[in-house]
């Protein structure tokens, strides 16, 4: 029985790694549960799952679930309670999927505490990942990654030796704006942005889709998770999303990962892992789909995920800083108060204006992370 704490269990990828665990009552056991606002909904999953200790990040909102879940979980409110979930003596499993970079200090504390992470944050390995790759190592924590292109680099990296690597690809589905033409872009509007054809994800994610900047952050998460350097991690845009991502080996053999765009299936693999678990989920049908097309990313009309090889490039606190710039950018964006192609602009400048800083502590990632997030409000501001 592995028994699993779940940070972010009510957003999208934790409401479906829960189904996943529904599914396998005498495999997982729910222990603890944290999330954000929506104590409402935490408090259904407490009653269904009975972990042991339930956080939310507002006080009032723990005052109101500690009532609601009386006799039923022990309930922890603030900013420290996805911190206590994530290093709960009794899980196993912790599973971090708490979005953007609120969830960095959690997914460190379940590192410091000796647990295997499922790793479905991107932007922890994005603001601190090769400190959190040097602590993981010291500990002898195992990074399961949960993002479908990463769970496919690692399911494709099974079984074969890392030194034989000669370049990882990662795909994307160019998102909901892959051919609208270079002079409609300024003038799309968040719902069109939002409309990705094969993701069901939440809004920031979405719009990162849409940039390519997820892409661009997918690198740097790659860069760490897998220790390649960033000049052999390339991306490749395959609109049907059915090859999760591709190892290229130094034989020139290729070695990919096909599946339906689903989530379940590499939240299933990271939490079962090193064995699999049957999932009724349906089946990939090459035959039905005919075809699958490939082109490069066009860097022109989506310049934002070049960003991240740049902030590579300078090391230290810049992708922190780029993450927090594209944060504050994506939220202008969805409230109206910028263009879609002021997104990658802002970023750059955020960039550009940058002097990177080598990481030694979480607090300095988070500090990086909101002096972008500040200067890009700055450049919103100027318009």
């Amino acid at each position: 029985m592995k028994r699993v704490a779940v940070l972010g269990s009510t957003g999208s990828i934790g409401v479906q790694a829960l189904d996943v665990i529904s599914r396998h009552p005498d495999r997982f056991q729910v222990v603890g549960l944290a999330a954000g606002g929506n104590w409402r909904r935490l408090a259904e999953q407490a009653r269904r799952f009975r972990p042991r200790v339930v956080s939310v990040a507002g006080s009032e909102d723990a005052g109101l679930l500690a009532r609601e879940l009386s006799g039923v979980a022990e309930v922890v409110g603030g900013a420290d309670g996805a911190t206590a979930v994530a290093s709960l003596p009794e899980a196993d499993f912790v599973l971090a999927a708490i979005s953007g970079g609120a969830g960095l200090r959690s997914t460190a504390a379940a590192i410091e505490a000796g647990k295997t992470v499922g790793l479905a944050n991107k932007e922890s390995m994005v603001l601190a990942g090769e400190l959190l790759m040097a602590r993981a190592a010291a500990r002898q924590v195992r990074i399961l990654p949960v993002d479908s292109e990463h769970s496919a680099v690692f399911q494709s990296l099974a079984g074969h030796n890392h030194h034989e690597i000669r370049r990882i690809i990662l795909t994307a589905s160019g998102g909901p704006l892959r051919k609208v033409p270079a002079e409609v872009l300024p003038d799309v509007t968040p719902a069109e942005a939002l409309r990705h054809p094969n993701w069901s994800m939440g809004d920031k994610i979405t719009i990162d889709s849409a940039t390519l900047m997820n892409k661009g952050l997918e690198v740097i998460e790659a860069r760490w998770l897998f220790d390649v350097p960033p000049s052999r991690i390339e991306i490749l845009v395959h609109p049907e999303s059915v090859v999760h991502s591709l190892v290229e080996y130094i034989d020139g053999q290729v070695v990919a990962q096909l599946g339906i765009s689903d989530m379940r299936g590499p939240i299933s693999y990271a939490l079962a892992w090193p064995d699999r678990v049957p999932l009724e989920l349906p089946r990939l049908d090459l035959a039905s789909l005919g075809k699958l097309t490939f082109e490069l990313p066009d860097a022109e009309r989506f310049p934002a995920f070049t960003l991240a090889y740049r902030a590579l490039e300078m090391g230290g606190t810049a992708p922190a800083a780029l993450s927090g710039a594209d944060e504050a950018a994506v939220q202008a964006f969805l409230a109206g108060r910028c263009r879609f192609t002021d997104i990658p602009r802002i970023c750059a400048s955020v960039l550009e204006g940058h002097r990177p800083q080598r990481i030694s502590s979480v607090e300095e990632a988070v500090a990086a992370s909101a002096w972008g997030h500040r200067e890009a409000e700055r450049g919103v501001e100027r318009g």
